[in-house]
């Protein structure tokens, strides 16, 4: 929540350069910046470019006589004036001299008398014996009024009244086709055919309207205030249930996983069955195989060497049992019961075809329209 300083400060202080307004001038939009900070700001910009606001970011034209030409900022204004004013009667603090007694003075200090009156007619700081022509002017007398604090502000509200183009004339009248105030030259000068009224008139119905529509903006403040608390709300339930919709992927994907896992880990024990099971028939087959070539290998070389270097007696003796061996041998079917491992391939499902299927699952964003506005539920 903005304290009262820091409230004060954005009220006196230029949203550009963070320092006190210089000159302030208000956008359509009522946000106020010192003329030089806008000048900077859109120094590439021409008169009857549409610019935006720094702050709102609300678009305006820039007047025909560029942006010294937007209005000037009436409270921020009164409130520069006031201050050169108290500044420049600041003096009264102190002692202050007569202007016509130091005007007629030879240079000696003592002759001056000390200033008690200021006329705002001749905007003159006057002694009591100076001031007294001013009281009896033929043409009526001026205004006459006591230095010190009650009177500065007295030409505050003064200067605050003053004509812009004629500065020493009061602005009595109010233009409704120029939206200015004027002052009675102003009006036989360049207003005369224009729609105007009593400054105090037209002022008081512009407080009623402006009271009127401020009434509105107050309810619109309330209004707008609810709108965003709920809004504040509606978000932080969103965002609480795309959280457990988040939560939901994760666990959807992750039994995905543990699905993948298990499809493969069986995959991968299949195979290593087949491989087993191939790895030991192939191997009892070698095994067969190995022990009947020494076995045919063996009958052959004694068959040979009874044969090449055998006697008759010695064929005739050992010839029925080398026929024996020889015929159990050939008699093995150990050829034609030959094994060889099956052939594995392996098939990968095709991942093209899977993306045409929500695997995971699916978020659908549903959109509750009512009176206070767009809420989304998220399911999986």
């Amino acid at each position: 929540m903005a304290t009262a300083t820091s409230a004060t400060t954005d009220l006196t202080n230029c949203p550009i350069c963070l320092d006190t307004f210089d000159n302030p001038k208000s956008l359509p939009c009522l946000h106020a910046f010192c003329l030089k900070c806008l000048q900077g700001y859109f120094a590439e910009k021409c008169p009857g470019n549409e610019i935006p606001c720094p702050v709102c970011r609300k678009e305006f034209e820039i007047p025909s006589d560029g942006l010294g030409g937007l209005q000037q900022h009436c409270l921020l204004g009164l409130q520069q004036t006031g201050a050169d004013i108290l500044n420049a009667c600041g003096e009264e603090i102190q002692e202050v001299r007569c202007v016509v007694c130091l005007e007629e003075s030879d240079g000696s200090a003592e002759e001056i008398a000390t200033a008690t009156v200021y006329c705002v007619d001749c905007k003159q700081k006057l002694c009591e014996r100076c001031s007294r022509p001013h009281r009896r002017w033929a043409g009526g007398a001026h205004q006459l009024k006591p230095l010190g604090a009650e009177m500065e502000q007295e030409l505050v509200q003064l200067q605050a009244s003053a004509c812009d183009t004629h500065r020493d004339q009061q602005a009595e009248l109010y233009c409704h086709q120029c939206n200015e105030n004027i002052c009675i030259l102003c009006y036989a000068i360049k207003h005369k055919n224009h729609e105007s009224g009593k400054i105090l008139d037209v002022a008081e119905n512009f407080r009623r309207e402006i009271d009127a529509k401020d009434k509105k903006i107050v309810a619109s403040i309330s209004a707008v205030r609810h709108l965003l608390d709920e809004r504040k709300e509606d978000l932080s339930k969103f965002l609480s249930d795309a959280g457990d919709v988040e939560k939901t992927i994760c666990q959807a994907v992750d039994e995905i996983k543990m699905t993948v896992d298990r499809q493969a880990r069986e995959l991968m024990s299949e195979l290593e069955s087949v491989k087993s099971d191939c790895t030991k028939q192939a191997q009892a087959l070698q095994d067969r195989l190995q022990l009947m070539l020494v076995a045919m290998e063996s009958c052959h070389r004694s068959t040979r060497e009874l044969l090449d270097e055998g006697r008759p007696n010695d064929i005739t003796r050992a010839g029925r049992e080398l026929l024996d061996r020889a015929t159990e041998l050939l008699q093995n079917d150990v050829i034609t019961r030959d094994f060889r491992p099956h052939h594995v391939t392996f098939t990968p499902a095709d991942v093209t075809e899977l993306t045409r299927f929500t695997l995971v699952g699916k978020v659908i964003v549903e959109s509750d329209h009512n009176q206070s506005g767009m809420v989304y539920v998220l399911h999986l």
